[in-house]
């Protein structure tokens, strides 16, 4: 694999496996979390788990069990609400958090984030291109990918959630400073299901992801740990170079 390509970020492997816990219940979740164990470190809760009650007691449940939390609410306001929204984040020991919008969106974000890392939202990986048609955005997504990371990161965002197809893309024409979180996957290729712009685990991390976000595929495993760890083979794999 080629290094100007593979992430050169001083991650621990066995955390560039975010597990998606898009379970209904609290109580699922904590569950699975349980059930999982030292498989994963690294878990995002999204809006279904907001839904469900004690969100943030929930995250602080992780936090004391030593795991890294990414909190996926693609925050959307006016620019000072989604500051405030993520001052108070940031005091609540989550590691990553999503923004969508435009530029003084995510410019009050940056100012407010602290030590909590931001990403923007480049465009959702169940979307093609007869979707963008359908919202009106005329470019190419590629182009579209581009131009909303390069301006994330000018405006200070810390990186971005973005398909592995454009990740190479990505790494082409930002330096590594930028994160790229590559949701979406699939530990073989695989297409039969609402995420269009997918990759494999071993494809996304040749094409330059920091981390990979893995949900169903886990979460709907005959055994959930045994496919989590199967995961992080594939991961190790990849950065076993760095690691020896």
């Amino acid at each position: 694999m080629p290094q100007s390509i593979r992430s050169t970020k001083a991650i621990p492997v066995r955390e560039r496996l975010i597990m998606a816990l898009d379970v209904p219940s609290i109580a699922e979740a904590q569950a699975l979390v349980e059930e999982l164990g030292d498989s994963v470190i690294f878990y995002k809760v999204g809006m279904e788990l907001f839904m469900c009650g004690d969100y943030f007691g929930f995250i602080e449940w992780l936090k004391q069990r030593g795991k890294k939390v990414f909190v996926d609410l693609k925050f959307f306001d006016v620019p000072a609400t989604v500051g405030r929204a993520i001052r108070a984040l940031s005091s609540k020991g989550v590691d990553l958090a999503t923004i969508h919008g435009n530029d003084s969106i995510m410019e009050a974000a940056a100012k407010e984030k602290g030590d909590l890392k931001v990403l923007a939202v480049t465009a959702l990986t169940s979307l093609d291109r007869g979707d963008l048609d359908d919202l009106g955005f005329s470019c190419d997504v590629r182009e579209l990918v581009l131009s909303r990371a390069k301006r994330a990161l000018e405006i200070g965002c810390d990186g971005v959630v973005s398909s592995g197809l454009e990740a190479p893309m990505l790494r082409e024409h930002l330096d590594h400073r930028l994160l790229v979180i590559t949701p979406g996957i699939r530990p073989v290729d695989n297409r039969e299901d609402d995420q269009k712009r997918v990759v494999d685990v071993v494809t996304a991390f040749q094409n330059g992801a920091d981390y990979i976000v893995v949900g169903r595929p886990i979460r709907d495993a005959a055994n959930p740990k045994e496919m989590a760890e199967s995961i992080q083979q594939q991961i190790l794999s990849q950065f076993q170079e760095t690691c020896a």
